[in-house]
């Protein structure tokens, strides 16, 4: 079978509160998810001896601890399928930005080898299995912006506008651990309701706790809050702020500062990986 390329595209979170902790230690959230159309892409060649490969090697991250091959590997042992594949990985999303990376990437491999493996399990099936990888895996999975509670896997669909985003990237390594950890970090958010965020209620809990400690986020934030409400996703430090059409949002990223990073997308409420889902028949 000839090589089959699918997207696993970038989150960005709206919002995103603590509001407790579960007494085995993971916190409670509110968050509101809602893609971007851009991300990563994963091309996928089926093996008949059933092994499943990542011939391209990701700095920093073992075969053994990258979420592709544990997400292939979960979905092969949880079907009995005899098949495996080579998965390689075009990363150009930042590791530990906020943007949902590796757990974008889990969701792509789960959905794709469904498909390509003619397996047939069901969007449910899957966002259990993406759930045991990781929180935010059963999001992607299901493609569609949404508001979430729990852990962040509690999801109901919403519908919100779609603007385009300056997306930067600082030039910081985020340590989400050292944050969740962090004295000063807001664990007890009051709960607020979907009517709440739309009508313009919400914050990132995260992002003064990173802008204290982090000078490049914090300047990255300062910068781009002049040209537009700009705003952490995650636990940082990508920054973000949205702008009513593309022109103008190109026209804030080609003035960043040199040596900066960044780039422009646009919200999407259903996500490219449903898109090309369904161009799959």
């Amino acid at each position: 079978m000839r090589a089959s390329t699918w997207p696993a595209p970038a989150k960005i979170n709206l919002f995103l509160h603590i509001t407790g902790r579960r007494e085995d230690g993971y916190h409670l959230l509110q968050t509101v998810f809602q893609f971007l159309d851009y991300g990563d892409e994963l091309t996928f060649s089926l093996r008949e001896d059933g092994r499943i490969e990542r011939p391209s090697s990701l700095a920093g991250v073992a075969a053994e601890e990258d979420l592709v091959v544990r997400a292939a590997r979960l979905l092969k042992k949880s079907s009995g399928c005899p098949l495996g594949a080579d998965i390689r990985v075009d990363k150009r999303l930042p590791m530990g930005g906020g943007l949902g990376g590796g757990s974008s990437n889990a969701a792509t491999t789960l959905v794709a080898l469904n498909h390509l493996w003619g397996l047939g399990l069901s969007e449910e099936h899957l966002a259990a299995l993406g759930l045991e990888l990781g929180a935010d895996v059963p999001v992607f999975v299901r493609g569609r912006a949404a508001w979430a509670e729990g852990v962040g896997e509690q999801l109901t669909p919403v519908e919100l506008p779609e603007p385009w985003f300056v997306v930067i990237v600082p030039p910081a390594s985020v340590s989400t651990a050292e944050l969740f950890g962090a004295p000063e970090l807001t664990r007890d958010c009051a709960p607020i309701t979907i009517a709440d965020f739309l009508s313009g209620a919400g914050s990132n809990v995260f992002e003064p706790v990173v802008r204290s400690r982090y000078s490049a986020v914090a300047e990255a934030l300062d910068w781009l809050t002049n040209h537009g409400p700009a705003r952490l996703t995650g636990s940082g430090g990508c920054i973000f702020a949205p702008f009513s059409d593309q022109q103008q949002a190109r026209e804030v990223l080609a003035v960043l500062p040199e040596g900066w990073r960044g780039f422009v997308a646009q919200g999407r409420n259903r996500s490219p990986l449903l898109a090309h889902l369904a161009l799959q028949g």
